[in-house]
């Protein structure tokens, strides 16, 4: 990061490679819950729910590389052992003990609408502080968005069946 930048977070870097690595924390869980929920959902609709599943697993895992390089570029360092990822979660883990599709479907959506309110929190917390952090917030609480609406489609469209 160049000298301008690191001047614009300042002594805020610390308190921001934290909130990062909680959301990183989040992501792993969140890809592991939607790449397990894609191999064991069962029910009506489960091919469609399981592609579902893969890809937003694709996704989360993206979203976990574009945090890590963000942490990164702050100086700090991604949280380094899994088990660590219980500790610092915002949103937890819901495993699929249950693989009925809609039992999935609501696992996943409150995970989604979790996940919105940590990356609105993160871009209040840093729009005036460190605009990258503010911008990759923004871009990923889309993504969830969208995500989350898919899902919702996803239970409606079961509904109506």
């Amino acid at each position: 990061m160049g000298t301008k930048a690191k001047e614009m977070v300042g002594a805020e870097a610390k308190n921001i490679v934290t909130l990062l690595n909680k959301a990183f924390a989040d992501e792993w869980l969140a890809y592991y819950q939607y790449w397990i929920g894609a191999k064991v959902v069962c029910g009506q609709m489960r091919g469609a729910v399981a592609g579902e599943l893969a890809e937003h697993a694709a996704e989360e895992l993206k979203h976990a590389e574009m945090l890590t390089e963000r942490i990164m570029q702050l100086g700090g360092t991604p949280i380094l052992k899994p088990e660590d990822w219980y500790k610092m979660t915002n949103c937890g883990y819901d495993s699929p003990e249950d693989p009925s599709v809609k039992t999935l479907l609501n696992q996943n959506i409150k995970g989604e609408q979790c996940a919105i309110e940590v990356y609105r929190k993160l871009a209040e917390a840093t729009k005036d502080k460190d605009v990258l952090t503010y911008h990759l917030a923004l871009e990923i609480m889309k993504e969830e968005i969208e995500h989350e609406d898919d899902l919702e489609a996803l239970l409606e469209d079961m509904s109506q069946k």
